[in-house]
């Protein structure tokens, strides 16, 4: 009988797009933070920008930069409106995008606002060996996205596979000689 795989906690940075909201009243945030504490990982940093889509891919690429971060989850900017360019600055960022977070994400949510899915564009990638995920700016939307997709691919115990198992390897192509 094989030996149960032992729970790595990955380190997670938190950042909020919103103009408006500052750390007091960030409640989607504050949902993915008490998550990812809960769920036993930790918490590497957490801040809040502009939606602007250069200081957006900035903070993305610092904490790309930053070997205590693992991950890093945004909420909001992800929506069809001018100010929404988080996607973009994702994008802007990422190495290899996951294609299929945004098709799960949507998935997820048909079940709980059905067709009004359709306006979300969640994204995922990788950039540096970081996940990066963009996440909409509602605390449902961030307690779906973990419940449903984070809280399984970011625990090195879930099976048959998951994205902690993989993550020595997100930037064995900027080793090779």
């Amino acid at each position: 009988m094989s030996k149960p795989a032992e729970f790595i906690p990955v380190r997670i940075a938190v950042l909020t797009v919103s103009d408006t909201r500052q750390m007091a009243d960030d409640k989607s945030g504050q949902t993915l933070v008490d998550r990812i504490m809960g769920a036993g990982h930790q918490v590497a940093d957490r801040k809040i920008v502009a939606d602007e889509r250069a200081q957006i891919a900035d903070q993305l690429r610092a904490w790309c930069a930053d070997d205590g971060v693992d991950a890093v989850i945004s909420t909001g900017g992800t929506g069809l409106t001018g100010r929404d360019v988080t996607v973009e600055a994702h994008r802007d960022v990422y190495e290899k995008e996951i294609d299929a977070f945004g098709t799960v994400f949507t998935i997820v949510s048909m079940k709980k606002i059905g067709t009004s899915a359709v306006q979300s564009r969640a994204t995922a990638g990788v950039a540096q060996g970081t996940y990066l995920f963009a996440l909409p700016g509602s605390p449902g939307a961030c307690k779906d996205a973990w419940d449903e997709i984070l809280c399984k691919q970011l625990d090195y115990r879930h099976r048959p596979c998951n994205f902690v198992e993989i993550m020595p390897r997100l930037d064995e192509h900027l080793r090779r000689k």
